[in-house]
Formats: C-alpha cells, structure tokens, sequence
C-alpha cells in the first residue's frame, strides 16, 4: 500500500486484517468490469480510527487505478472545491495525474483555479453574472475534468468537515454518474455534514470496529508473542488505530515487556490524542450540568446507571436521565442490556481526565463511601476509588484486603498488583510497609510482578531498621526474583544474606536448597554447595514439611548430577519415577535434571529426563514450565545437529524473554553455535562475545564456560591460535573454579591438556580433565 500511503496522510500501517469482505465488496463494483462503466459513489462510515482510509488505500492499491485523493480540512482557506482542487495539484506534482484527454470546454472554468493545468485545458470562459449558474457550471467543470482523467478514482477523506461545494459536487456525480470515474467517500459515523444526506445513488457500507480475535491477531502481529487481545479489546473498542497507537505508546514511552508480562498494566496507557480531540468536540455541545454528570459517570465506571449517579451527584434521577441521554444523542453512550454505557473505556478516559483534579477526586470519594455499604464489599473497586480519592488509609485498607482476597483464589498476580499500589506509601509507618512487602515478595515470586518489586525490596532489604525476620523473608524472595531475571550473583548473594535471618526451617531448607545449585554462580566450589545441600537436608528434616524435604532431595540428586557422579544417571531415573504422585515437582526436577545431563554431555539421559517434563507440561498445562522444554529441546536439536526450522524457534524464543528471563542467554548461545555451523563465523562470533559480556555481568557460570568454549573453537579453526587457546583456558579456569572439571572438558579437547597447561597453569585440575 506504499503508493498510496502518502497520498491519505495514513500513518505507517499496520497489517491489514479482518476487512476482506468490506474490501471484497469495494471490489465488486460495475467499473471491475469496464473501466468505461459508470459506478455508484460509495460512502464508507464509521468511528475515528476505525480503518475508512486504509480500507479505501487498500481497495485502490487493488483496483491500479491511478487516484486523486480529496482531504476534507474545516481550516483550509474558503475555496469551493478546495478539496478536489488540492489533490488535482498533488497529484500533478507527484506525476500521478493520469493523461488528460481533450476536456468539454466548459472545464475551461477550472483554468484560473489550477494554473498548473492551463495549458491542457480549454480557455476559461466569461464570468456569469448569476452566482448560482456559475456554481453549477463549475461543478459541470470539474465533472468534466474528471470524465477527461478517466479511469480514475476519486477518494474524498472526511467529509464531515466537507465546504458546501464539495456536497454540491458529490451529489452532481451521484444524479450524472461519470464514466470511468470511481468515487470513495470517507465520514466519520453520525457526523454527516449538517443538512446533507447521500443520495439512493450511494452505496453506503459501515465500516464496523475490529472483533475480539481480530484485535488478537494485529496485536500478536504489531508485538509478536502477546497475549493481549482481551485487554487491547477492552481498552479500544476493537478501532485499528487505538490499538497501533496504545502499541505504539508503549513502545516509545512504555515497558513492552512489562506489558507482556503483566496486560493489566495497559490501564495506564496515555489516551492517544485523536479520540480525545473527538470526544472534547463532542463534549462542548453538552451544557454544564450534563458534563458534570458525564464526569461522575467517569469516575462511577463503564456503565451509567442513574440511581448511583443521583447519589454521588446529589440531584434527582430526572435530571440524570436527560443528561444521559443527551450524551448517549451526541455518541458518547450506547445502548446495551437496557444500560447506557460508555462507547469504550478510551471515552470514559477522556471524560474522567478532562475533569477538574478536585472535582474528581471529591467525586471518586462519593463514590468509594457509596460503595462501602455494598456486600460483599468490593475492595478492588475501593481501593481504586480511594486511590483516586487521594485517601492513602483507606486506600491500604481495601488494597491489602483484596490482595488477600486474589491470594486465596491462586491469583498471586493480582495480589502483587494491589500490594505493589499500596506499599508505594512510603510515609506507612514501617511495621505495616514492612508487612505489605512480605506479602508482595510472596505473591510476585510465581507471578509477573517481579521486575516492579525488585525495587521495593531492594530498598526495604537495605533498611538496618528492617526485624530480623522480615529481613530473611524479603531477602529470600529478592534473591529468588533476581535470580529469575537473570541476575546470577546478586541473587545467590541476596540469599546467602538472607539465610541467617529465616527463622521457618521450611523456608530457610528451600533457600539452601538454590545455593546448593552449581550451575548458577562462579566463585563457589562443588564443596560449597555440598555443604548448602548438607545444611538444607538438616533444615528440611527438623521442618519436618514434606514438600521441604522433596525440594532438598530434588537438589541434592540434581548436585550429584552435575558433580559427574558415575551413579547419577541411575539415581535420577529412579527419582523421576518415585515422583508421579507430585506432577509440578517431576516435571520441574526432569527439566532441571535434563540440563544437568547436557551439563556433563549426557544427551541420553537429558533425551530421557525431557521426554518425560515434556509429557507432565504438556498434560497438565504448566506453562511456565515450558520455556525450559524448549529450551532443552533446542539444546539437544543441537547436540544431534537437527538445524531444520530451529533458527526459526530459537528467534521466537528469544522475541519473548519474559517467559524466562534467565534463560535467555543459553537461547543466544544455542542461535550462535546454529550460526557458526550454518557458516556465518562473523555472526557466529559476534553472538558468543555479546554472552559472554552479559554471563561475565551477572556472574552466570553457566552459560559462561559453553560460550568460551564455543569462542575458543571458532578462533582456533580461524588459526587465531593464541586467543583460541586463552579462551578455553579461561573456560578450563572456570570450571575448575567450581570443582567440575566434566564442565571443561570440551575446552581441552579443542587443544590438548599438555598444551592447554602451556597457557595457563592449571595445576592437577589439567590433568584430571584430561
């Protein structure tokens, strides 16, 4: 649609979807036949935003024919015709102007109007003396200019802001149809131009908001890998536009990732300025006291219902009614299940902001005091009402109690969400902030609120006021948090710290239950994490909570594993089938176990381990788990060289970090080595340096010692002998760091032990990984 983007002023487009039978419709007009053919004007109507210009580009893109667009402007200069005359002189600029056959004289009219086209017209003739003749001999003219372009069509954007003229002239065309001339006419929905109707010659076609599944797949297009289709639904009415422009939003001035990860957070998504400028048009032609109700409707919600309204306005239902249906006449409510309603949540946005910050916040706090006599009561919406009421009590109040509330029903999102809003307070006194945050490092842990309370914590965690107990049970649940993001040390240190402080011997097992695991961390040898494993077994035991003692077996066995352990393989085979009475805990220690294996280079366990996880996340749905299949699957494609369509699955991985936020580095490493296989060594290497700076960062040993091992290759097969050896030295150095020397074995193989020892003196490390 490139060519005629420009010419209909359209912003970058999206892709086009869920208007092929509109535009199969535009399609089958008479003039597909014969370009000679009269055809009917189409009027094309709907809400601002809703797509009327890109279905017209689109439909004309289609046809080849050549276009002359006609913007409608209520600022332009008076000129009769402006509109028309505009896009004559556009197009004659751009060379898009169709050759101009021999014109009826009377489009001489138009001569002193286009002086760039004087000279392919006829002389202009004298003046009428009647204004009214003269008129009508220039539509006669401009229909006659038309008839000489033909076939050619003629779109006319926004006819809502439309000079008498150009009226004048679309109904001329509409009772003496031109032929060859096709004529597309854009309007916003029930802003026809005052006092004009279409004539029975216009084909009129509404132009409906996009339907929940088709908001699904332009979001999944505009930001591959979400899951936004209901919220972007809600939040736009289904209008093309609202939805590029609220994607837009957020990625210029928003956290896409934030986003994906939590949907909700697109209730704080900017009003984007088009339908506010609409419905601030539509607002000045209410009087007062309809804009004061319409505000309290706002601030009420979606649906205006009278009696609610009557209180929290304090006037009679009467008076509400009118005012509602003065509104709901000027298109800011409709209709539905017998209530009025806002026409989308973007509508009532810009109601509710356009409000005086005092009116509205005297006006959430009628609202928030009607609600309390309702049971049972509704804490969100109270929470809401008083944080928009600027009552930061009552808000923490019904924010905490509905954080309870979601935390009962297994919704730990949500509770993270209000918790998050009510622990903001900084001016709490500290026993009560200090509770909140427990209560939010317990329900963003398993939920996609850790990224925002990361901070909270961080500044909570360096309070030295902070109880002893509370400071072990926000430290475990930040190191957790960090950890999951992707920030190795800072996590494993977050935890050490944290250990001291737990009181729960449940709780203080699982902690070292994580420190146990080698894989996480440089600078802490396989003694260290023996002696974790050691302390949380003890832990576990005087817990005396099974789910502990199951955590703490599941990492010993996985320690084991990764140490090389000639027993392993065995132990873990029949660990996996003694858990299928606790599916979430195989299917988490198979995947964990999998990727020991790849660890130690036992594909055939990580085969066997994978199978199974995948079965148990595929039979029970637990989706965070599934990142980590695919992850190991990619690990394994690649360890038994199956490249066939796994560049593709590692990009869409890698398009959604979110889902893992920790794995991602071992997914750019898997797309490097895929690289340097498919021969793109520059990319390849590329790709190896940019993980190895970021596991260097975070203090990630693993995929560290992979990704030197990996370098050390290349540039050893490049003849870069030097660098190459001093890489797998460094990867040997690591691994023997951590006491693993099946971790560095790869790298000594690339050049030999004796050789490697020639680089960097390694000791008996050296030798035993020989």
């Amino acid at each position: 649609m490139s060519r005629l983007s420009a010419f209909f002023a359209l912003p970058t487009p999206g892709p086009f979807i869920g208007r092929r039978r509109l535009l199969a419709a535009l399609s089958a007009s008479p003039l597909s036949a014969s370009p000679l053919t009269a055809s009917p004007l189409t009027l094309l109507s709907g809400e601002a935003g809703v797509g009327k210009s890109r279905l017209v580009a689109e439909s004309l893109e289609d046809s080849g024919l050549p276009v002359v667009v006609a913007h409608c402007d209520d600022l332009r200069e008076p000129q009769p015709l402006g509109p028309l005359l505009d896009g004559l002189r556009v197009a004659h600029a751009t060379g898009t102007l169709p050759p101009l056959r021999t014109p009826d004289p009377e489009a001489g009219v138009l001569a002193r109007l286009l002086p760039t086209l004087a000279d392919r017209l006829p002389p202009p003739p004298a003046a009428l003396p009647d204004p009214d003749a003269e008129r009508a001999r220039l539509l006669r003219a401009a229909a006659a200019l038309l008839a000489a372009l033909a076939p050619v069509a003629l779109a006319v954007e926004d006819l809502q802001m439309a000079d008498p003229a150009t009226l004048q002239l679309l109904d001329h065309l509409s009772a003496h149809p031109v032929p060859g001339l096709q004529v597309l006419i854009t309007v916003r929905e029930r802003e026809l131009p005052a006092g004009w109707q279409p004539g029975p010659a216009v084909r009129r076609l509404r132009v409906p908001p996009l339907t929940r599944a088709e908001v699904g797949r332009l979001a999944s297009a505009l930001l591959p890998g979400s899951s936004l289709a209901t919220h972007l639904y809600e939040r736009t009415a289904g209008i093309p536009f609202l939805v590029e422009e609220v994607v837009r939003s957020l990625k210029t001035d928003g956290d896409v990732d934030a986003v994906r990860r939590d949907p909700d957070s697109l209730a704080d998504t900017a009003v984007p300025a088009l339908l506010r400028d609409v419905l601030v048009a539509r607002l000045h032609h209410l009087d007062e006291t309809t804009r004061e109700i319409l505000g309290a409707a706002a601030v009420l919600g979606q649906a205006a219902d009278p009696r609610p309204l009557a209180a929290i306005v304090q006037t009679g239902e009467g008076t509400i009614a009118a005012a509602l249906q003065q509104a709901r006449a000027a298109g800011l409510l409709h209709q539905r299940d017998g209530r009025l309603w806002f026409r989308h949540t973007l509508a009532r946005q810009v109601v509710h902001e356009l409000l005086p910050p005092i009116t509205r916040r005297l006006l959430h706090l009628r609202t928030a005091r009607l609600l309390e006599d309702q049971q049972p009561r509704p804490y969100a919406r109270l929470a809401h009402h008083y944080g928009e009421a600027a009552s930061p009590a009552d808000h923490v109040r019904n924010a905490e109690a509905a954080a309870d509330l979601a935390t009962a029903r297994g919704d730990d999102g949500t509770a993270a969400r209000f918790l998050l809003d009510a622990v903001g307070y900084t001016s709490l006194p500290r026993p009560v902030r200090v509770r909140l945050a427990v209560k939010l490092g317990r329900s963003a842990i398993e939920s996609v609120a850790q990224t925002s309370a990361i901070p909270v914590l961080r500044e909570l965690v360096a309070d030295r006021r902070l109880p002893t107990g509370a400071r072990g049970e926000l430290g475990l649940a930040l190191g957790r948090m960090l950890r999951q993001q992707g920030e190795a040390r800072a996590g494993y240190e977050e935890i050490e710290r944290a250990v001291p402080y737990l009181r729960h011997h449940g709780r203080r097992a699982r902690a070292l239950a994580v420190l146990s695991a080698p894989d996480t961390v440089v600078g802490r040898h396989l003694t260290e994490h023996q002696a974790r494993c050691a302390e949380a077994a003890l832990a576990a035991a005087r817990s005396g909570e099974p789910p502990a003692v199951l955590a703490v077996e599941i990492a010993r066995l996985s320690l084991l594993l990764e140490s090389g352990d000639p027993d392993a393989g065995r132990a873990v085979i029949a660990a996996a089938a003694g858990l299928a009475g606790h599916p979430r805990e195989r299917a988490r220690a198979c995947l964990n176990w999998a990727q020991g294996a790849l660890h130690v280079g036992d594909t055939t366990l990580a085969a066997t381990m994978l199978t199974t996880g995948r079965q148990l996340v595929d039979d029970a749905d637990y989706e965070r788990l599934r990142p980590l299949v695919e992850l190991t699957t990619f690990a394994l494609d690649l360890a038994g060289d199956r490249q066939a369509g796994l560049e593709q699955r590692l990009l869409r991985f890698l398009e959604r970090p979110y889902r893992l936020p920790l794995a991602m580095p071992d997914a750019r490493l898997h797309l490097a080595r895929l690289r340097y296989r498919q021969g793109h060594v520059e990319v390849a290497e590329q790709g190896f340096r940019e993980v190895i700076t970021e596991t260097g960062r975070v203090g990630a040993v693993w995929p560290l010692i992979p990704a030197r091992t990996a370098l050390a290759e290349l540039l050893l097969a490049r003849g870069d002998r030097a660098e190459g050896r001093a890489e797998a030295a460094a990867a040997v150095t690591l691994a023997a760091g951590k006491g693993l020397p099946a971790w560095g074995r790869e790298a000594v193989q690339l050049v030999g032990g004796h050789r490697l020892a020639e680089v960097v003196a390694l000791g008996d490390v050296t030798a035993e990984i020989a």
